[in-house]
């Protein structure tokens, strides 16, 4: 029985042996290089679409010697609404922000402040020109929305494809009107060459070669037959460099929600 049972592993250690070896082979090939329209319809086409998203947080924020952690919830409502809820470990919340296409309210309970304005204080958080289409696209792991896309060139890096464009401009008219028209974006995006998702991009402005925005994206699930990143990694590089680390858990697609947000009478407003 035991000569047996030896023979029995000795041949199926040689039968698998190939395709262990054809494996390997595989890993190692280099990936066939495309053009930029290609793989950006690719990208494009692979985007997570959604109308309503909601998923509870965890979240990590690492400022020079500083760290603080922390979990929420956030809601979305695709190119609307954009609802965050975060609180400390303890479970009591901590404060509530809401961002629409056009205005950000913040409210801080411990402090019993609030903030109502527009995206200049995102901006200065994230320390590069922001709003709400690059804000929920960074979020989501998608690309930016109603930006100039003829201008990419593509390579192969670290068997991933790259596109990098060297002035990407917004075209929405009322982008321009808020006096924003002249920014132009510098921009790598790294895509998976099997799924074509974003696993990595850079972001900085054209003049400010000091500031940039990293995002990397890892943890993708199967999500109502589309792919969904669960860890999302953040590096501003400034003048006051910083790490943020969001992980989605138990992530909900297309299911109306409320948006509840108050401003107690009491709550001091803050500029």
């Amino acid at each position: 029985m035991n000569r047996t049972t030896a023979l029995l592993i000795l041949l199926a250690g040689i039968m698998l042996l190939p395709s262990c070896q054809s494996m390997r082979s595989a890993m190692k090939a280099p990936i066939k290089e495309e053009g930029p329209e290609y793989l950006y319809s690719k990208l494009r086409e692979n985007e997570f679409s959604f109308d309503w998203f909601s998923a509870r947080i965890d979240a990590s924020y690492y400022e020079k010697r500083s760290s603080s952690d922390f979990k929420g919830q956030i809601r979305i409502r695709k190119d609307s609404l954009i609802w965050l809820s975060v609180s400390p470990a303890l479970g009591i919340e901590l404060f509530r922000l809401e961002l629409t296409t056009d205005s950000v309210k913040y409210v801080n309970r411990v402090a019993k402040e609030y903030f109502a304005g527009d995206y200049a204080l995102v901006s200065r958080f994230m320390q590069i020109n922001i709003d709400f289409d690059i804000l929920q696209a960074l979020i989501l792991g998608n690309d930016f929305q109603n930006f100039e896309n003829g201008s990419f060139r593509a390579a192969v890096d670290s068997r991933n494809y790259r596109l990098t464009t060297t002035g990407r401009r917004k075209v929405r008219k009322e982008f321009e009107a808020a006096g924003s028209s002249s920014v132009l974006l510098l921009q790598n995006i790294w895509l998976d060459p099997q799924s074509f998702k974003i696993i990595k991009l850079d972001v900085k402005e054209y003049m400010k070669e000091n500031r940039k925005l990293e995002a990397q994206y890892s943890g993708f699930i199967r999500q109502d037959n589309q792919y969904f990143p669960t860890t999302l990694r953040f590096y501003i590089t400034a003048e006051q460099n910083a790490n943020i680390k969001l992980t989605y858990n138990r992530p909900s697609l297309n299911e109306p929600m409320t948006f509840p947000f108050t401003i107690p009478d009491n709550y001091k407003r803050i500029y």
